[in-house]
């Protein structure tokens, strides 16, 4: 067993170890040495309390400026109310029957102090905080951290940062540090000028200035990237060795004959990455692409032609997308661009052609069997789906499916993929479209195994979009002005979106009931596209044609409506997220989002890309009741002031986790980054990415490595340890 797989337990007490394995999921020496400080304090520097996030767990240095006990009015007890500032902020602190703590935590006193951040009256406040003062140099905590940074872990209600300082000061003095193996190849450390890992788990542990903290996380950070770009590579790697069949179109064939119906010339930057594309799908292994670009760039289009070549060559090709709305509007779009080249076998059909079945888990049973008939029977060249292609129950003509179109790849994790993959005899070709831009070191973390394509060219005819916040509250006459620029589209003969966070029927109201908003959180409910629709048809939209639509209507509910809404039958339809992605009506010129605050900036991104698809201009408005100089309204201002997807997509993954950025995409790979920045350390994941490249080129198994491969060993799931076996 490794040292890092040692329990706490023997090294730093039962206590101690029950406490972080029940609050900080902690077990084990490596856990532990790993759980690195988020940041760290010097005697003296305050923390900025602007930056504090509602419902989550800090620990602030700051100083208090006033301190009193408030009796409770008619019953027994009190409250005590500390009011702590970082000398431009204050921040309240509220112990409830503690008036007992009044003469320590006096004004003037510094500390640390520790809570969830919630609010009361607007203001807000940490109750019940765990805190330490430091002052004075007889305090515990201005004893420990004599002379050096103080570090600030993430921590929990039950063990503040000091507590868990604690125990990996004990953990550093115990821990006999010549068992410990080290990941990054001597060569590797030694041409990159980065510190032993004893040295680099030290100093971030124990830093006694800024250049030992810089120097420590400098060596972390390559562990980090390494030891992931090691984990693709060999994805990768195993994935060039197996066999697959070459997909070549036939000249005079089905994509030549679909080419030449095209109204329209494609963009240079459709060629281009066509050109990828067929490189790829002519090769004896399997592609392994990612197609991303921006919203309307033509993505569908690509892999269109991509399934086409495929269908050419004999085999079979399948869509998946995450939504049957999607799935849907893929189908009739495919359909409609391929005209009589999707009708093979019907009246007035192309002998050239082929068939696109659509195959989703709420078709009636009649058009089902049909479905899994011309698949099987190779009718259907194209399958387009939900998760319903994934079942055992469908089979491909001679096991050949030859292609296979993931659509929206962060809505699917890789047993999903693999599972339609499965479905053939030899490995399919793989293509993923992102539905928006993704930076490049993203792309090169999350998306690693695969090879990138980028589009970033908008087909001739796309119209601009202006994009406008409407601050509700603060300005109603907006709002109001809001629904009369949508009468006035609909009066130009041209319809509207209106897009709201919830449904609001009664599944949706008996879900509301059993979750309760987070701690602090003192916004009105969001609101629900049943109401709204009703309130906009009694008042603002009166005598317009105004539809619903959201995702738990039926199948074929769904699909009238959108044919309905596509052929200009509806004024305006009231949707949930269900539009997001794929839906393409070029009449429709405005969207209105209520509650724009509750969406994520990719997804108000992708909405948005909703209108503008025609020659008139698009209007986009992003409805608030956020005050003015709060992030949520920082985040759509910032929306409003482009429509470039690569620059937003960065600035959402600024404002969300890191470990959220690699979420259930990371397909089998923990969020294991805790010192690595996917969005700021591009240099060192590129250079990792290359090193990762040579070792594994030069020793597949790692058997040279040892100790890389028991690193690579911890980083993978143990319950989904086949992600790097599978095809």
């Amino acid at each position: 067993m490794s040292a890092l797989d040692e329990p706490l337990k023997k090294l730093v007490g039962g206590p101690s170890a029950k406490a972080l394995a029940d609050h900080l999921d902690l077990h084990t020496v490596g856990d532990l040495l790993h759980h690195y400080p988020r940041r760290y304090a010097e005697r003296g520097e305050l923390t900025s309390l602007d930056e504090l996030v509602l419902d989550e767990h800090v620990t602030v240095m700051a100083r208090i400026e006033e301190s009193r006990v408030i009796p409770f009015q008619g019953r027994k007890g009190d409250r005590l109310e500390v009011v702590v500032t970082d000398g431009r902020s204050r921040l309240r602190l509220t112990f409830f029957n503690q008036a007992r703590r009044v003469h320590e935590l006096r004004p003037g006193r510094q500390g640390l102090f520790a809570g969830k951040v919630g609010v009361f009256n607007r203001i807000r406040q940490l109750t019940n905080p765990e805190y330490q003062l430091m002052d004075e140099e007889d305090t515990d905590l201005a004893r420990q951290f004599a002379g050096r940074l103080i570090p600030v872990y993430p921590a929990a209600a039950k063990v503040p940062s000091w507590r868990i300082a604690k125990a990996v000061d004990a953990l550093l003095d115990t821990f006999v540090w010549d068992e410990l193996d080290d990941p990054l190849p001597e060569p590797l450390r030694r041409d990159r000028d980065l510190l032993p890992l004893r040295d680099a788990l030290q100093r971030i542990h124990r830093p006694a200035n800024q250049a030992e903290r810089a120097s420590a996380q400098a060596r972390l950070k390559w562990d980090e990237a390494f030891v992931l770009q090691v984990a693709l590579a060999r994805r990768r790697a195993a994935d060039s060795a197996r066999p697959a069949t070459p997909r070549v179109p036939r000249e005079g064939g089905l994509l030549d004959a679909f080419d030449a119906r095209l109204p329209f010339t494609l963009t240079d930057g459709q060629r281009a990455v066509s050109a990828e594309i067929f490189a790829d799908l002519a090769l004896e292994h399997p592609m392994h692409r990612l197609l991303q670009g921006e919203v309307g760039s033509g993505k569908t289009l690509v892999a269109l032609r991509a399934m086409l070549a495929v269908v050419d060559s004999g085999g079979q090709a399948a869509l998946l997308a995450p939504t049957e709305v999607l799935a849907q509007q893929h189908h009739r779009s495919i359909v409609e661009m391929m005209g009589d080249l999707a009708e093979r076998g019907q009246l007035g059909g192309s002998d050239l052609g082929t068939r696109v079945a659509l195959l989703t888990g709420s078709m009636g049973v009649a058009a089902r069997k049909r479905a899994l008939l011309d698949l099987v029977t190779g009718e259907a060249g194209i399958a387009i789906g939900t998760h319903a292609l994934i079942e055992d129950k469908v089979l491909f003509h001679d096991d050949d499916l030859g292609l296979v179109v993931v659509d929206e790849q962060h809505r699917f994790g890789v047993e999903q993929r693999d599972a339609l993959r499965a479905k053939a005899a030899r490995p399919p070709h793989l293509l993923v479209m992102t539905a928006t831009p993704i930076p490049r070191t993203v792309a090169m973390t999350v998306f690693g195994d695969l090879e990138t394509s980028v589009l970033d060219q908008l087909p001739a005819g796309r119209s601009p979009i202006a994009t406008h916040v409407v601050p509700a509250l603060e300005k109603p006459n907006f709002l109001a002005r809001a629904w009369e620029r949508v009468r006035e589209e609909v009066a130009s003969g041209h319809q509207a979106y209106v897009v709201c966070p919830r449904i609001g029927d009664e599944e949706d109201r008996k879900g509301a009931a059993k979750e309760k908003p987070p701690a602090g959180d003192d916004r009105r409910p969001p609101l629900a596209v049943l109401e709204t629709a009703e309130q906009l048809v009694r008042g603002p939209l009166s005598g317009l044609r105004v539809e619903v639509l959201h995702g738990r209507m039926p199948p074929d509910a769904k699909d009238d409506l959108m044919r309905r809404f596509t052929a200009g039958a509806v004024d305006v339809l009231v949707a949930t997220t269900v539009i997001e992605v794929g839906v393409n009506v070029p009449n429709a010129t405005a969207m209105v989002i209520m509650d724009a605050d509750r969406f994520g900036v990719s997804q108000l991104h992708q909405l948005r890309g909703r209108v503008g698809r025609g020659s008139a201009p698009g209007l986009c408005l992003l409805v608030s009741e956020m005050p003015e100089a709060g992030p949520a309204r920082r985040r759509l201002d910032a929306v409003a002031a482009t429509l470039d997807g690569f620059e937003l997509s960065r600035i959402d993954l600024e404002q969300r986790r890191e470990g959220d950025v690699l979420g259930q995409a990371q397909s089998g790979v923990r969020s294991s980054l805790r010192v690595l920045s996917v969005l700021d350390d591009e240099d060192v994941i590129a250079a990792a990415r290359e090193e990762a490249a040579r070792v594994v080129a030069a020793d597949p198994e790692l058997t040279e490595h040892p100790e890389l491969a028991a690193a690579l060993r911890s980083l993978v799931d143990e319950d989904r340890a086949e992600y790097l076996e599978k095809g």
